[in-house]
């Protein structure tokens, strides 16, 4: 065979050969990762709700796109276990103060270097009560933060804190660079965030989407996903027919009536986690009439069929507890036994408390819960069979996360709370039950008392009793009408591998290509 000739045959092959090459399209419509090295894995994650801010230090909502921007001095490995992060090790050196070893040659994604002083700029700027930082309840326990060297810093508690390691794997304890921070201003920052994280951030559209970029100097090693859109999509149908059409790659909160669709498609995939979703209740403010009187609140708890709500409504995607912890929580001890539903028992408990013909109020909800409109009406007619006239109000998301924290809710409102990636009781129940926090609009002493006490106790078997008489004092005295806890529901195409975690995040940095 002449050489011109064999030449243009192996010219025509490699023609064909790239020309038949398979790729395959991201939700974003990008380039979806194959076996070469240059390409790039870039998908998108459809969530319920935009975010309101990307500052750590002041989020008033779940930390699942910040915690791709920012690292923490501890992390959590796919067991849920404590690993170092930004801190190499950690170590208990007196009652009150434990000791960080922070990792040398890490960089801010601008360049500034992250090292003692910026650990200690990131705490105490949420420690400083003059900011007012809404999670300032998950470090309260710090008295201050010391740097020794510059790899070196020293956390000393007020009273001792077992819990030290585990409260700086959390969103307010991630590290923000001090120079960047102080330049452009709190408000600024929370809109064009910098961190050392895996990700970088790239834009905001407000409403609509956050892009982030893979951080290709990550000390962790660069992800394979190189690119991630967080999507704003509402409607629980609409990010379904996204997911199975392939516009996005993986959406989080599938309503119970989408599960067969994902189950039985044969692009995508259902994952489940049981209880690892939020522990739903109607809280009342309860230094208002006539909710200070606790025969009121047990009154209340008696009218409402928990079960049927969970059962019917919400097609058994919770699972009804009495329990202020969830199961995967240290202090859990079983589901205690609650109010069973009887309506002329809360007829009668009303009475007794100077209410016989029942009252009117107002419920505020949102739509960060499972069938929340559904649910907030049935709990209505509920209440009405006992002569409570309950009037929902549906509050737009970013309306109440202002309205929440600064205690301008309803007198009667809707509000789930978990653990988050702590795992601890303490996270699953101070912010909203110790008087004065945030998020509690209730006070006993004696519950103040033990959630302090179980703070500060090194000893598990007496944090798990305090815990125990905590909830045993809360049920009785029914500052909420307990419901259920969530179950959690991703729809992951086909093309990707993962699966949902226990604390509810999504490090996109765990994501990889699947087999399509």
């Amino acid at each position: 065979m002449k050489k011109s000739k064999f030449l243009l045959i192996l010219t025509l092959l490699a023609v064909f050969a790239a020309g038949c090459s398979t790729t395959s399209k991201s939700g974003a419509g990008e380039e979806a990762a194959g076996e070469g090295q240059d390409q790039k894995l870039e998908i998108t994650i459809a969530r319920a709700f935009d975010v309101n801010g990307l500052d750590p230090g002041f989020l008033t909502e779940n930390a699942q796109v910040v915690d791709n921007i920012f690292d923490t001095l501890v992390k959590r490995d796919a067991e849920e276990k404590l690993v170092p992060g930004l801190a190499t090790s950690w170590s208990q050196i007196d009652d009150t103060t434990w000791q960080f070893k922070l990792r040398e040659g890490v960089t801010f994604t601008n360049g500034e270097a992250f090292n003692a002083d910026a650990v200690k700029y990131s705490l105490d700027r949420v420690l400083d009560p003059a900011n007012n930082a809404p999670t300032a309840s998950y470090v309260s326990t710090i008295q201050e933060v010391n740097v020794v060297d510059e790899y070196t810093v020293n956390v000393v508690t007020k009273k001792p804190d077992p819990l030290v390691p585990t409260r700086f794997n959390r969103y307010p304890t991630e590290i923000v660079p001090p120079k960047y921070a102080e330049e452009v201003g709190q408000e600024q920052f929370a809109q064009k965030p910098i961190g050392t994280g895996p990700y970088q951030f790239v834009s905001w559209d407000k409403g609509s989407n956050v892009v982030l970029e893979a951080n290709p100097n990550y000390w962790g090693g660069e992800p394979d996903v190189k690119k991630v859109t967080f999507r704003s999509i509402p409607e629980a149908s609409t990010r379904v027919s996204a997911l199975l059409n392939g516009e996005v790659d993986l959406i989080t909160a599938v309503s119970p009536e989408d599960r067969e669709k994902i189950e039985s498609s044969s692009t995508a995939r259902l994952s489940t986690v049981e209880r690892a979703g939020n522990t739903v209740y109607v809280g009342f403010k309860t230094d208002v009439k006539p909710f200070d009187d606790p025969k009121v609140r047990q009154a209340l708890n008696y009218a409402i069929d928990v079960k049927s709500i969970v059962d019917k409504v919400l097609q058994g995607a919770a699972v009804q507890t009495n329990s202020l912890i969830g199961p995967k929580d240290f202090g859990y001890a079983g589901e205690p036994e609650g109010y069973s539903y009887d309506p002329e028992k809360a007829k009668q408990l009303l009475a007794e408390a100077g209410y016989p013909n029942g009252f009117s109020a107002t419920l505020d909800t949102v739509s960060w819960y499972i069938k929340n409109t559904d649910v907030a009406q049935v709990i209505a007619e509920q209440l009405k069979a006992v002569g409570v006239n309950i009037k929902v109000n549906n509050v737009e998301s970013s309306v109440y996360r202002t309205l929440v924290p600064a205690g301008k809710q309803s007198d009667m409102y809707v509000l789930g709370w978990s653990s988050t990636n702590t795992l601890d009781a303490d996270a699953a129940i101070y912010a909203i039950l110790r008087s004065g926090e945030s998020y509690s609009t209730y006070a006993n002493k004696d519950v103040d008392a033990k959630l302090d006490e179980a703070r500060s106790v090194t000893d598990e078997a007496k944090r798990k009793q305090l815990y125990q008489e905590i909830q045993d004092e809360v049920l009785k005295d029914a500052p909420r009408i307990f419901l259920y806890q969530e179950n959690q529901y991703y729809g992951v195409s086909d093309r990707l591998k993962w699966d949902g975690r226990v604390d509810g995040s999504i490090p996109v940095s765990t994501i990889s290509a699947g087999n399509e």
